[in-house]
């Protein structure tokens, strides 16, 4: 029909070389709008080609069968056929357990005998940061996703201060031209004065069309990463020139046979004013430079860094249930077999990424920030904590894991920890305050390394979704071990070992059969830091009854 079209004349030749020509353009420049459709087929090409073989060979059958009877009962098998695939897929979930375990066995897992020690714990939990954030800014901007990374050697919360998505004329004509950095040791982060980073972005996560984030990063891909990349989450940090620079976290799908996500490095998106050239060159090749997974570390500010995707780092670690074998998490085994506790009241969920310090227990570690799960079995009613897996947060190909089960440690898990820490203070309004973000707090503690859950206890408002940041907000360490709590001044994190010692020491003592040399090997420092806390508890004591007296 073309040919024929095409041989009438010149006018019919102009006609199809312009529609080529548009079509072409209109592919070329919207391939970000269908490149969902294009990682579609690349996730699920061959329960596609699956699904047209059986179709084919059923057409066939259908069409050479003699009878009438034999067509419908041959169209009936071929039927048949596709929906049971798809039911044990998909319904009964065969597709994600296959994928599941491709992802396993991609992992450079690497059994630890000894947990690193955690440091620079954060005070304040995601949701609390990003309360405190929005009590900050306009009502025409909102902030991104607040991402802890590291910034200067120290661990700060980042997030972009953009227009809001509910005010299109911003999204469309504005530029990004703030950023929050707030410390996340500190107890009280301020978000203000030095805090507030004056850097102009062009690209943003609430922008509109190609300045987008997506929308620029995907314009940029290749033909081939079209089919094999997406961009995920998007980090603000410094570049090792000192310049701010927006990372975006890229996932690749690997595999033919049931595709798996892992990490596939780094889109960099640097500061710019928005403009006519900047406008053609993201309408045409998108922005950014990539770096691919293999070159990250050649980047001193992508090391030891917060890059990795949580999307590719929650499916490591549910891929641990593979531990004991493929069989394993089938129904009639799951000896071994664990999951990702979420908890229902948190809103942040695994993983937490936490600064731990490997250096004195695995050689080949880096010290730096790692994604941090603690897997429980996968029953509902078993709450111990089976397995701590340590995922390089800068995408790092091995994967830490300490197994707490295999050494009969008899650990609490995760999710017991809200009813322990609620029990502690009975006093408390447990339905408008929680205990939120377990995460993992790791010392060297009379003569033995302690593995303790520090949670922060946060505020819900009546009839809202969303946690209130707290000024300064109470803190309490359980003791996965022994099941206690201590609560800690969130003001003072040089005395906490103090702290910890005082309440738990005599019963560490009698149970593990410790001198007081081993529960105290610098006993001088410890009674400084104890006579530290009595004080400061003394004076707050006299300082309330001052008031008290002050207001009679």
């Amino acid at each position: 029909m073309l040919k024929r079209y095409w041989n009438r004349g010149a006018k019919q030749k102009f006609i199809l070389i312009m529609i080529g020509l548009i079509v072409f353009c209109t592919l070329f420049i919207l391939r970000d709008d269908y490149q969902p459709f294009l990682l579609f087929l690349r996730k699920y090409l061959f329960i596609l080609i699956l699904f047209g073989a059986i179709l084919y060979l059923g057409l066939r059958s259908f069409r050479k069968a003699a009878s009438a009877v034999k067509k419908i009962l041959r169209g009936i098998v071929a039927l048949a056929s596709i929906a049971l695939i798809y039911v044990l897929f998909f319904n009964v979930g065969m597709y994600d357990y296959i994928q599941t375990y491709n992802v396993f066995n991609d992992m450079n897992l690497q059994e630890i005998a000894k947990l690193p020690l955690s440091r620079n714990e954060r005070i304040q939990p995601y949701n609390n940061i990003k309360t405190m954030a929005y009590e900050s800014i306009s009502e025409t901007q909102e902030v991104s996703p607040p991402q802890l990374v590291r910034v200067d050697d120290r661990n700060q919360w980042t997030m972009a201060v953009q227009p809001s998505k509910e005010y299109s004329i911003q999204r469309i004509n504005d530029n990004i031209e703030e950023l929050f950095s707030v410390s996340s040791t500190s107890p009280s982060p301020r978000f203000a004065n030095e805090n507030r980073i004056t850097a102009t972005f062009s690209i943003g996560e609430s922008l509109a069309f190609s300045r987008n984030t997506y929308n620029a990063v995907v314009q940029r891909f290749n033909p081939w990463q079209l089919f094999n990349y997406e961009p995920h989450e998007a980090y603000y940090m410094k570049n090792d020139e000192g310049n701010w620079v927006q990372v975006v976290s890229l996932i690749k799908w690997k595999g033919f046979f049931f595709p798996y996500p892992t990490f596939g490095g780094v889109m960099v998106l640097e500061t710019g004013e928005h403009d006519f050239n900047d406008y053609l060159e993201r309408l045409l090749i998108g922005k950014g430079t990539f770096i691919a997974a293999e070159d990250v570390q050649k980047y001193p500010y992508l090391t030891r860094q917060n890059t990795l995707s949580e999307k590719v780092s929650r499916l490591q670690a549910t891929s641990m249930m593979f531990l004991g074998g493929f069989t394993d998490p089938l129904p009639w085994n799951k000896k071994t077999a664990v999951k990702i506790p979420d908890l229902i009241e948190d809103q942040n969920q695994q993983p937490f990424v936490t600064d731990f310090k490997f250096s004195d227990a695995v050689n080949n570690a880096y010290d730096g920030l790692y994604h941090w799960f603690g897997l429980e079995p996968i029953g509902n009613e078993r709450t111990s904590l089976s397995i701590s897996v340590f995922i390089p947060a800068d995408g790092s190909k091995k994967v830490y894991y300490y197994n707490h089960a295999s050494r009969k440690e008899g650990l609490a898990g995760v999710s017991a920890m809200p009813a322990k820490v609620m029990e502690s203070k009975k006093s408390y309004d447990w339905n408008v305050n929680k205990p939120v973000e377990f995460r993992p707090f790791i010392r060297d503690i009379a003569g033995k390394r302690r593995l303790f859950m520090l949670s922060t206890i946060a505020a819900k408002r009546e009839n809202s979704d969303q946690f209130d940041g707290g000024s300064t907000p109470d803190l309490a360490l359980v003791d996965v071990s022994y099941k206690d709590v201590v609560w800690i001044d969130a003001k003072h994190p040089s005395q906490w070992n103090a702290q910890i010692l005082e309440q738990l020491g005599e019963t560490w003592q009698a149970s593990e059969q410790l001198s007081d040399e081993d529960l105290y090997p610098d006993r001088l420092k410890i009674d400084a830091e104890l006579e530290v806390v009595k004080d400061s508890s003394t004076v707050k004591k006299d300082s309330m009854t001052i008031v008290k007296d002050s207001m009679k």
